[in-house]
C-alpha cells in the first residue's frame, strides 16, 4: 500500500464508534480513539475535540491530528451532535435560534459516556474546537468548570460583533438567529461566551489567523481580554496570513497549531504520562 513506509515507524491508535442517547434521549454518533498501546488499568487525559459548520460532521475517515494527540496519551473523544449534517433535517436544523445550547449537553453526555468505561481521569479533561467548534469550546468555559484546559480555535465569542464584521454575518444573523441584533438583543447576549465571562475558571489558548473574515481575529481578541480581566491563564495566539481553519499556504503553520494545541493541554492534563488506577477504582 501506498502509505506502507509512512507508517513502517509509527503505531496507529485504535480507532472505535460510541453510540451512546444524550440528555432528553436524543441518539448520539461518536469516536473514540485510544493512544497507542493502550492499557485499559491505566487512567488516560481525555481530549473532546468539536468540529465546526455547525452543519458539518465527522464520519468514518482517517484523522490525522487526532492520532496525534492520541499518540501523546490522550483518548480522543470525537461526536457529531445536534446540529450536524447527516442524521436528517430535524436534527441538523433544531440548533437554530439556540446555538450553542442543547449541543453542548450533547457533547458533555458523550464525556460522561466516555468516563463510565473507566480508564479516564476525570480530573484530565481537555476540549478543542474550531469555528463553531470553537465557539462550543468557548462556550464550555462559561459553562462548565470540568475541564482542566481549552484551546478555542478561530471561534465566534459575541454574535452582536460577528454578524456585524464577519463575511458571512448576514447569512449567520438570518439563518441561525432568525433575528437582527435590535431586533432580539436578549436572544444575542443568552449565546454569546462572552457573556458568560463571571464563569470564567478554565486555562485557554485561543488561536486565530490573521486573515480570517469568517471569524475575524476580533472575536479572539474579546474572548482573550475577558479571560484576562478575569485573571485566568490565557494566551492569544495569531498566526500570519491564514484564512479560517489555518489551512493556507503555510504548512509550518498548520504544523504550529496542533503543537500549540498538544502544548496548552499538556501542560494542564499532563496527558504524556497515563496514571495507573488505583485499587478500588
Amino acid at each position: 500500500q501506498s502509505n506502507d513506509s509512512l507508517l513502517a515507524g509509527r503505531k496507529l491508535g485504535e480507532t472505535e464508534p460510541l453510540a451512546y442517547d444524550s440528555f432528553d434521549g436524543r441518539p448520539m454518533q461518536a469516536w473514540i480513539i485510544k493512544p497507542p498501546d493502550f492499557d485499559p488499568s491505566k487512567k488516560y487525559a481525555l481530549l473532546l475535540e468539536i468540529h465546526g459548520g455547525p452543519h458539518s460532521m465527522y464520519g468514518v475517515e482517517f484523522q490525522e491530528e487526532f492520532q496525534i494527540y492520541a499518540a501523546h496519551g490522550f483518548v480522543v473523544l470525537y461526536v457529531n451532535p445536534r446540529g450536524s449534517t447527516g442524521y436528517g433535517e430535524e436534527f441538523g436544523n433544531v440548533i437554530h435560534t439556540k446555538y450553542p445550547g442543547d449541543d453542548f449537553k450533547d457533547l458533555m453526555a458523550g464525556v460522561d459516556a466516555v468516563i463510565a468505561k473507566g480508564y479516564i481521569d476525570p480530573k484530565r479533561l481537555a476540549v478543542t474546537g474550531g469555528s463553531g467548534g470553537g465557539l462550543l469550546t468557548a462556550w464550555a468555559i462559561g459553562h462548565t468548570n470540568r475541564f482542566a484546559a481549552a484551546v478555542a480555535q478561530y471561534p465566534v465569542t459575541n454574535w452582536f460583533t460577528q454578524v456585524g464584521t464577519a463575511d458571512g454575518g448576514y447569512t449567520h444573523a438570518a439563518n441561525w438567529m432568525k433575528s437582527m441584533p435590535w431586533d432580539n438583543p436578549t436572544q444575542y447576549i443568552e449565546h454569546s461566551p462572552v457573556f458568560f465571562a463571571q464563569n470564567f475558571s478554565t486555562p485557554t489558548m485561543i488561536i486565530t489567523g490573521l486573515a480570517d473574515r469568517r471569524t475575524p481575529i476580533a472575536q479572539s481578541e474579546e474572548l482573550y481580554f475577558a479571560l484576562k480581566a478575569r485573571k485566568i491563564p490565557a494566551v492569544l495566539v495569531e498566526i500570519p496570513d491564514e484564512p479560517h481553519g489555518i489551512r493556507g499556504a503555510h504548512p509550518s503553520h498548520r504544523i504550529a497549531k496542533t503543537e500549540n494545541v498538544l502544548a496548552w493541554i499538556e501542560k494542564y492534563t499532563q496527558g504524556q504520562a497515563p496514571s495507573a488506577t488505583s485499587a478500588g477504582n
